[in-house]
């Protein structure tokens, strides 16, 4: 038995430990935020925070996870109650097909926890490891610095 912390609520889990995180987030607690892309850690579209850092959890073994804290895009806010930085998203449609929004916002909150005022270079070196296929990467880098409190 696993026993992890996501957003805020301990679970124990029976997963194999080798299991990825990404599958137990989406099959054991039913979180569908995190998407799975690539399935080996390159594209981000499966980000999520361990201990307030983004991890890809495609290739993050649940057995990674134990006795830490996992943050998910649901943990940041509902559709009913977006974030700060969900509702910036919205606000500056940085979405088309949405498919990797989540993992992006994920990595974004990350920065912003720890750098709540960010250059334009730090979130362009932060963001990198996610990628966006549709092209908005810079209405992603406005909802950020709109977030942040910048000028977008």
């Amino acid at each position: 038995m696993t026993k992890i912390e996501v957003n805020g609520r301990a679970h124990e889990l029976r997963a194999d430990p080798a299991t990825p995180l990404l599958y137990v987030l989406r099959n054991e607690l039913n979180l569908n935020g995190a998407k799975f892309g690539c399935g080996m850690g390159q594209c981000g579209a499966c980000t999520v925070q361990l201990d307030g850092k983004p991890v890809f959890s495609c290739v993050t073994p649940l057995a990674a996870c134990a006795g830490r804290k996992v943050r998910t895009v649901e943990g940041l806010g509902s559709a009913a109650r977006p974030g700060k930085l969900q509702a910036a998203f919205i606000e500056h449609q940085a979405a088309q097909c949405g498919y990797c929004i989540a993992g992006m916002i994920v990595r974004a909150q990350a920065l912003l926890d720890k750098v709540p005022h960010p250059t334009d270079e730090q979130i362009r070196r932060h963001m990198e490891p996610n990628l966006c296929r549709c092209g908005t990467h810079h209405r992603i880098l406005a909802a950020i610095r709109a977030a942040a409190g910048e000028p977008a």
